[in-house]
């Protein structure tokens, strides 16, 4: 009889640690700026709710994220944010993406390195120092947009300078990089790819945004 009690108890403190440990939820920190906080789409496709909807499909357990993102940002703008925040190191997943608003406020290539890397660094202490739990998406081009059609070779060239920066960064920091420029770049032959403000992307967009950082984040088998 004792040994069977003392089984009963053992096997109900089991199941509840199993409990436990299943209905712990990874937190999810977004950073960046109008492409992260989903300018002109409604709140359930930006991607970021996309990606953690995407994810909880796939039997994982994901918060709702956190956005830390504002329309307009640049990267001095997001670091402030974030230290205003006084956020936990405690994130299982934390993204980052960050610079076109450099870019379309004139500030060089050159100048934005230092305050990425800065950026990204951080993003690794909110991920309790784990970098696979961080990764950088590339900057989108809106020079395939009606907004920026009439600049779209300056536009483009710029991004791309831009976005090697942040792309050498990222791998120099051994961090998941997923370049969703050339999804971007539809835009222009396809306009429900574009959101109504003729500049940011559709949630259709962010759907094939998605795809590409699902395959980033899968381990490969």
């Amino acid at each position: 009889m004792i040994t069977r009690f003392v089984l009963l108890i053992l096997c109900s403190a089991l199941m509840v640690h199993a409990q436990k440990t299943t209905s712990v939820k990874t937190k999810f920190l977004a950073l960046g700026d109008s492409y992260t906080i989903g300018e002109s789409v409604p709140e359930d496709q930006r991607w970021p709710v996309q990606l953690a909807n995407e994810l909880n499909k796939r039997g994982q357990n994901i918060e709702a994220p956190r956005i830390i993102a504002t329309t307009g940002w640049r990267t001095d703008q997001l670091k402030k944010a974030i230290l205003e925040a006084n956020l936990p190191n405690d994130w299982g997943m934390v993204s980052l993406l960050i610079g076109v608003n450099n870019q379309y406020q004139k500030r060089t290539a050159e100048s934005y390195a230092p305050e990425f890397e800065e950026l990204l660094n951080m993003a690794v202490t909110l991920a309790g120092g784990k970098k696979e739990n961080v990764f950088v998406v590339s900057i989108p081009d809106y020079g395939f947009t009606p907004f920026g059609k009439p600049k779209q070779e300056e536009i483009t060239r710029a991004i791309d300078q831009f976005n090697e920066v942040n792309r050498s960064i990222t791998a120099r920091m051994g961090i998941k990089y997923v370049n969703i420029t050339d999804l971007t770049r539809e835009g222009l032959a396809k306009p429900e790819y574009v959101a109504g403000d003729g500049l940011h992307p559709s949630g259709a967009m962010y759907t094939l945004w998605i795809d590409r950082i699902m395959q980033a984040l899968t381990p490969r088998r």
